[in-house]
């Protein structure tokens, strides 16, 4: 069955997006949990096991929501990140099982090396690497 999104709400102050759906399922996601499950490229890979760990993400905001025709958004989060496109089908799966995304998340920073939920601070450094240079965010890439 394929999803229909009837209303969208940004609320920057808690960091969240609210999400309301044809069936009448609504959904609250957080920006972090929508930025580190981006389905861009540079953050899911070419394949699985190709996935990039998004760390640094717990003060992360939407600086701007672009639609995508009638069947997603292009949200750009204020890291710069913007090559996410989120169908309403995408959203809705992120919403139906953000509890279990949520854990899968922490259970990777944690094989990452990262102690409690480190890896979600802003400035955050890769276990055992040298600090990220200036302009980089973590994702792989220059900006």
């Amino acid at each position: 069955m394929s999803h229909q999104a009837t209303g969208l709400t940004v609320h920057n102050q808690s960091r969240r997006l609210d999400v309301e759906f044809d069936d009448g399922a609504s959904f609250s996601i957080s920006f972090e949990l929508l930025r580190v499950y981006s389905p861009s490229a540079e953050v899911k890979g070419h394949g699985p096991g190709q996935e990039t760990l998004q760390v640094g993400k717990r003060e992360v905001g939407i600086a701007g929501i672009e639609p995508v025709g009638n069947y997603a958004i292009q949200p750009t989060f204020s890291d710069g990140h913007n090559s996410g496109l989120y169908t309403w089908d995408y959203l809705y799966r992120l919403g139906q099982e953000q509890d279990s995304l949520w854990a899968d998340y922490m259970a990777r920073l944690h094989a990452a090396g990262f102690d409690g939920d480190s890896g979600r601070e802003t400035g955050t450094v890769l276990p055992g690497s040298s600090a990220a240079p200036a302009g980089h965010h973590g994702c792989g890439h220059k900006h």
